[in-house]
């Protein structure tokens, strides 16, 4: 699917050539290359003669203690230890609130709200993602619980499009609301809609149907979506490889794949997209899930092994 919009206004706009992808699929997983991580620390050295093995052993002792010959540096940590995070989203916060935006333009609000699902109730703290377009306006990924706190992290700036990953509460919740306020359009799969029109009614669709494989040109971002079946069948992740970046809503969050309420829906498939889809983009790249910290394609390729 390819779509460009640069203003608010819809005249003379519509998605066009998506390519479908059977979003069932679960294939087997190929186990993904381990990665060993090696370390170097400068050895300590003592220069200068030793009188005797007592005055030896006192230089080795001062040496211990002070300053390193040029170009040795101090090791620190444990080796093999993973290097904290630097990422503004990698936080554990707990409480709802606005962080960023990043050096890549990106907000997130966290809102809480309640999630119900298979007759149970969850309190759930979820992300809502603002990115910027361009210098103008904005796309909002998976508005949550709070159109209020979402429309204030916006401002001023124009909504281009609002985009779902998939049908559940947390990630549509606000979508009307949000999209009515600039008159942008909604973007969601077409298997979702049966979980959407529970929510919202069958009165207002969305107006744009993505499917993986297909891209959406939004102001000065290309857009890939990814099938991400598992957690729902029409789960879908947004790729911005031009900021290292994917909106992986509920498929994969920090050190595990994302349930829905307290089970898997689709465990098989779920480990399938991530394993084909999310762990097979550049290792540095960021994956923004719909709970919870930040985390890297590298750091959960880590953590698969132990999923399968």
């Amino acid at each position: 699917m390819f779509w460009k919009r640069k203003s608010k206004k819809k005249d003379g706009q519509e998605a066009t050539g998506s390519a479908a992808e059977a979003a069932g699929s679960t294939e087997e997983v190929e186990e993904p290359e381990e990665t060993e991580e090696t370390g170097t620390a400068a050895g300590d050295r003592t220069d200068g003669e030793a009188g005797d093995k007592a005055e030896a052993a006192g230089a080795d002792e001062a040496s211990e203690g002070g300053d390193k010959d040029d170009g040795e540096e101090e090791s620190g940590g444990e080796a093999g230890a993973e290097p904290e995070s630097t990422d503004v989203f990698a936080d554990e916060g707990e409480e709802p609130g606005v962080t960023g935006p990043d050096d890549e333009g990106i907000t997130r609000v966290r809102t809480a709200g309640t999630f119900e699902f298979d007759g149970e109730k969850f309190e759930v703290l979820s992300n809502t993602w603002i990115v910027d377009a361009d210098k103008d306006g904005v796309i909002v990924i998976d508005p949550a619980h709070d159109s209020e706190a979402i429309l204030e992290a916006i401002g001023e700036r124009d909504i281009y499009l609002v985009a779902c990953t998939n049908g559940y509460a947390p990630h549509i919740e606000s979508a009307i609301a949000v999209a009515e306020e600039a008159e942008a359009p909604i973007a969601l799969h077409p298997r979702e809609m049966r979980v959407w029109r529970r929510f919202h009614g069958a009165e207002h669709r969305p107006e744009i149907e993505v499917e993986g494989e297909g891209a959406l040109d939004v102001g000065d971002l290309h857009i890939d979506v990814l099938a991400l079946p598992g957690s729902s069948p029409g789960t879908v992740g947004y790729y911005i490889s031009q900021k290292g970046v994917v909106f992986s809503g509920d498929i994969v969050r920090a050190g595990e794949p994302g349930m829905v309420g307290d089970t898997y829906i689709d465990y098989t498939a779920q480990l399938a997209s991530i394993g084909e889809k999310l762990l097979s983009l550049p290792p540095e790249t960021r994956l923004l899930p719909d709970r919870g910290p930040a985390s890297t394609s590298a750091a959960e390729n880590r953590n698969f092994d132990s999923w399968v």
